[in-house]
């Protein structure tokens, strides 16, 4: 591709590249965000398949020399070499200027690839659709098997190509199932399924990342055949560059494009009960109750599929036998303090009046079961279902499942297919059904109408939707993802951290998994009663390693390592199918698993402020919850290159285990010297990132930065350390997020370097934040004076800080106080 000419709009934020193959141009976005597109129509399209928010832009400079010309603003400098097309950027100094030496960012070179391929829509050619419909692990499905492609238009397969920088790391693409950290030298299919989560986001650890503005499928490539992006089906390569001197930058970056993240409520953030199933409102409500009456803390309960009559499949009326009275259930759950979520499916079976509804209005994809996300009109009528059967004096909360949503013939089978064949079979199927443009883009639409049609029904409750599957700024939906249907093996919870340090890289704010593992055990479908007498043979993804379940003390240990694992995350919820997860069924009080359960448990609420201070900061300042340590670390090699440890917030350092210490799968007993040693059972080291020194949460014990420790473990927690020059707030005994009790507010300083840490507070629902009814209280640490400052508040809530009685620790000191909304000085 040559260059051929250069122009700057009259407006100062866009230049115009007449190329020898094609029109380039250049967009001011930010001074550290540019659009880059590539046409070959002679006008570029304003239409964003993901719906990018450009703002007013920003204003560029246009500069020629030899080598062709540099565009800049006041972050970023760009060259166009006018020879081959190649875009080398650069970040400027504080003074503006672009230094080539040691600043280079990324060169694309040999550029970026656009060829023409037909476009095709599926259908049957206006014949009678014959389907079949199959029962399987993930739900009933429709095959239609007279479907057929036609020619409608035509589009473009593209490639945007890539020079690394030695030794650079690029991260993000979303969730996978393979625990990839780093992918350089890899390749990776981005396509919508159980277990995957594709995001168009790349992050370098050299201060840029790159989204692509693109709905289809996708492959991003590193190997001996080229360093490139991959995009299946676009009208046009568009894509952004973000540029930040730190990773956060990059996310907030991410997130000016794609929509800040909406809050969600406070009690989203305790502790969330779930298994494959419950099956009765009766039910449902007497978990809650056991939970209190055990002392144990609870925020949420859930209702996993088959709500509805026997086999009307994604219908959004609950069964009037097993759920007589939601209204009654939902009463006495919340006298409780305690809330709920239900299950609902993006498909319906034929045999439903919510299925007949969609047909008679038009709004049924061409599997005759799953509705057009895609047609407001269609979410409207959706929303309508599930308000009248589910919401109204019903559940408080959505888990829409199976939204990618055509698992296609991957989804069986007792040997796992290759990538390249999964991708092929399981994106065909998006793409036969949505349409090649928009095959990963399901999930959001979806998202989207739960969204904006509930804020529309009832504003004064927040939304939050668990869902599994999602694109780059689901979070702007009050939509949290989760890592699908995985089995309970320690490399999957070894992986599980990976991909969860992936997603947060990726811009997604909310994220969970399922505590424990969903598939415990290796199994038969048919022996087991689903009701798969289509498929007798074993599953590939049932492959849990734990065939005695809770019988296996294996099991027992794997579970509560995921759970401590669970309590530093954005959102903490246990899931599973073959055993069940309520704390009971691992023993009582006073016996190790149950213990060690219930002081996870207790810890996640012990932290709540803390906790919904980060959301609160995801919110308000675009930041992340969960890191890894490049984010905060980059100068340390050791930790930058890290996947096995991670940030919670600005603080804690959470190092989990990721490997059995008691017992190997099949219950048998870990043997060796310092194992029966039980004052000293160690794990593998934890690598504590220099530049600060380390504190252990549980010890108070403190370690300089820079070494690697073997720490005397146990099965009660695993290693936490808080960073020197943090203040930590907490509370004692809360069973519920939003409860008010009467200990006293805790605030921990760690002493080492000044800290700085915005408290935050609102109601813990509805909307009001987004007007500014919270508190931002600023608790500020001067290390050398020892003097502890608060800011003021002017709010008052539920539970707010103000009014409080408060007690400050600090190494060995203690102080008291009242808050009463003003500013204080307290010397330590």
């Amino acid at each position: 591709m040559k260059i051929l000419s250069a122009v700057l709009s009259s407006d100062q934020k866009c230049v115009s590249m007449q190329t020898d193959s094609g029109l380039l141009a250049v967009y001011g976005i930010r001074s550290n965000i540019f659009r880059c597109v590539y046409t070959k129509a002679e006008v570029i399209s304003d239409e964003s398949p993901i719906g990018v928010q450009r703002g007013n832009g920003t204003g560029l400079t246009l500069t020629e020399n030899e080598k062709g010309w540099a565009i800049g603003s006041s972050s970023l400098l760009l060259c166009a070499d006018r020879k081959d097309g190649c875009f080398t950027w650069y970040a400027k100094d504080r003074d503006g200027n672009g230094r080539e030496a040691g600043l280079r960012l990324l060169a694309c070179e040999s550029g970026r690839e656009l060829t023409q391929q037909p476009l095709e829509e599926w259908n049957t050619g206006g014949e009678k659709p014959v389907y079949k419909r199959v029962h399987t692990v993930d739900g009933d499905r429709n095959f239609v098997e007279n479907l057929r492609p036609r020619i409608i238009g035509t589009a473009y397969r593209a490639k945007l190509h890539f020079t690394w920088q030695e030794g650079e790391q690029i991260h993000g693409l979303g969730q996978g199932e393979e625990g990839i950290f780093n992918y350089r030298g890899k390749t990776q299919y981005l396509y919508q399924h159980n277990m995957r989560i594709p995001m168009p986001v790349l992050v370098s650890d050299r201060g840029y990342a790159i989204l692509a503005d693109c709905g289809s499928l996708m492959t991003f490539n590193d190997d001996a055949r080229g360093s490139y992006l991959f995009l299946e089906t676009v009208d046009q390569l568009d894509t952004y560059f973000i540029a930040g001197d730190h990773a956060q930058e990059l996310v907030q970056g991410i997130r000016n494009l794609t929509g800040k993240a909406a809050l969600l409520p406070k009690w989203a953030f305790g502790y969330i009960q779930s298994k494959e199933r419950y099956d009765t409102q009766e039910e449902l409500v007497g978990i809650a109750r056991e939970y209190r009456r055990r002392d144990v803390g609870l925020d949420c309960v859930v209702q996993d599929w088959k709500t509805w009559t026997g086999d009307h499949w994604g219908e959004k009326q609950p069964d009037p036998e097993r759920f007589p009275d939601l209204k009654a259930m939902r009463d006495a759950l919340h006298g409780m303090n305690v809330h709920s979520m239900v299950s609902v499916w993006p498909n319906m079976n034929y045999n439903t009046v919510d299925c007949a509804q969609m047909q008679d209005a038009g709004f049924l994809l061409h599997d005759l079961a799953t509705y057009n996300a895609f047609d407001p009109k269609a979410r409207e009528l959706y929303w309508k279902q599930a308000e009248e059967g589910l919401y109204h004096e019903g559940f408080d909360s959505w888990w829409c499942d199976s939204t990618e949503p055509f698992p296609g013939p991957d989804w069986g089978g007792e040997t796992m297919r290759e990538p390249w064949e999964r991708y092929t079979l399981v994106g065909g199927e998006h793409k036969k059904y949505l349409g090649a443009k928009r095959a990963n883009l399901f999930g959001q639409a979806h998202a989207k109408g739960i969204y904006e049609n509930q804020r529309r029904t009832d504003p004064d409750h927040r939304v939050f939707n668990l869902t599994r599957s999602g694109y780059a700024g689901i979070g702007r939906y009050g939509a949290a993802l989760w890592s699908g249907d995985t089995a309970a093996t320690w490399e999957t919870l070894r992986r599980q951290l990976t991909e969860s340090l992936n997603m947060a890289i990726s811009g997604v704010p909310w994220w969970t998994l399922d505590i424990g593992g969903f598939f415990v055990v290796k199994e038969n479908w048919r022996a087991r009663g689903c009701g798969c007498n289509d498929d007798p043979t074993p599953k590939w993804f049932w492959h849990g390693d734990f065939e005695n379940g809770l019988a296996d003390p294996g099991y027992r240990e794997l579970y509560v390592r995921w759970l401590q694992m669970g309590v530093f995350l954005p959102l903490f919820r246990s899931h599973g199918t073959d055993v069940p997860r309520e704390i009971w069924q691992f023993g009582e009080k006073g016996e190790p698993f149950y213990d060690a359960i219930a002081q996870a448990i207790a810890l996640r609420y012990r932290l709540m402020p803390y906790i919904y201070s980060v959301a609160g900061s995801v919110w308000y300042d675009d930041a992340v919850m969960q890191r890894p340590l490049f984010f905060d670390f980059p100068e340390d090699p050791k930790a930058a290159g890290s996947d096995a440890a991670y940030m919670f917030g600005p603080s804690l350092l959470v190092c989990p285990v990721t490997e059995p210490m008691y017992y190997l799968p099949g219950g048998e007993e870990i043997q060796s010297q310092l194992q029966r040693e039980a004052e000293c059972r160690p794990y593998s080291g934890c690598y504590l990132p220099a530049g600060t020194n380390w504190y252990d949460l549980f010890s108070g014990c403190r370690y300089e930065g820079g070494q690697e420790i073997r720490m005397p473990g146990s099965l009660e927690k695993i290693p936490v350390f808080v960073r020197a020059g943090s203040i930590l707030p907490m509370e004692e005994k809360l069973s519920y997020a939003c409860e008010s009790v009467k200990t006293p507010f805790e605030i921990r300083i760690y002493p080492g370097a000044d800290a700085c840490f915005m408290y935050y507070e609102d109601a813990g629902d509805g909307y009001g934040y987004e007007d500014g009814a919270y508190n931002r209280i600023r608790m500020e640490w001067n290390d050398e004076r020892h003097v502890l400052r608060i800011g003021g508040s002017l709010r008052r809530f539920p539970g707010s800080l103000n009014g409080r009685n408060c007690v400050v620790h600090c190494a060995d000191k203690t102080a008291s106080f009242i808050y009463t909304g003003e500013e204080i000085m307290i010397q330590m």
